[in-house]
């Protein structure tokens, strides 16, 4: 085989369950955001009563802080996660729930002091509101529009990359992965949420050989929605020649940070 079918091979064997991305070193880097948000979860977690982690993948950040709340909850849509993000967050007796990212939260009204959400597919803006507690807070670093742009055109092109990153409207209550901090501001507030603090930053990323581009698309669903090595490997072939050629491919992820209370 050649080095670009071993390399295919290889991005397609990685297992994709879970949010954990220590595979990526030294295959792939992207610079942190300058907020730190597992630092500001763990200090969040450390005052709070009552918890809620929407959509926690295998509950590898969660997992992370050094104390959790006496009630620690967290959902997640992929059934794959599930196990993992229970295996993960045992140790805080923590319940993880089966929910669809677009559902009604399974949660009473007023029941968490804290809601957060690390890259969110959706945010129902009106359900963070509902469960919160008064003068609860939601914290959520959350993907913006445009990330990793570069990747998705060159694979895509650029009219069937626009075309793509269009969601059906949800309504002014909810947002999805790609919305902007003005739209995500709009959606809290119109939700009854007071935002307090808007953060964004772009950050750099390198590919450094293609079996990392193919389990980056193969993982973050959204960037190329649909991907397959098969349906792509004419694009993959070109850009594996490029990197061999000329060295990392570049692009920049987006990323906002927002934190809102319920008054």
């Amino acid at each position: 085989m050649s080095r670009f079918e071993d390399l295919v091979a290889e991005g397609e064997s990685v297992p994709i369950e879970g949010w954990d991305f220590s595979w990526f070193a030294g295959r792939a880097m992207e610079e942190r955001p300058s907020w730190g948000y597992a630092k500001l979860l763990a200090g969040r977690m450390a005052k709070a009563g009552a918890a809620l982690d929407i959509q926690t993948g295998g509950g590898e950040v969660l997992a992370s802080v050094p104390a959790a709340p006496p009630v620690l909850v967290a959902t997640e849509s992929w059934q794959p996660n599930m196990e993992i993000a229970r295996r993960n967050l045992a140790k805080f007796d923590a319940t993880v729930v089966e929910v669809d990212d677009e559902a009604d939260l399974p949660f009473p009204s007023d029941h968490f002091d804290l809601v957060v959400s690390r890259h969110p597919v959706i945010t129902r803006w009106d359900e963070v509101r509902r469960v919160l507690r008064p003068n609860g807070t939601y914290l959520s670093q959350q993907v913006g529009s445009g990330s990793v742009r570069e990747l998705t055109e060159f694979m895509m092109g650029e009219q069937e990359a626009q075309e793509a990153s269009v969601h059906p409207s949800l309504g002014p209550l909810a947002t999805t992965a790609g919305a902007t901090p003005l739209e995500a501001t709009f959606s809290a507030e119109a939700a009854g949420l007071e935002v307090v603090d808007v953060r964004q930053e772009a950050l750099r990323m390198e590919f450094y050989d293609i079996a990392a581009v193919v389990h980056f698309l193969r993982k973050v669903i959204w960037i190329v929605p649909g991907f397959t090595v098969e349906a792509y490997r004419d694009r993959l072939a070109q850009l594996h020649d490029f990197m061999e050629r000329h060295g990392p491919f570049v692009a920049y992820s987006q990323r906002f940070l927002i934190e809102a209370r319920k008054s």
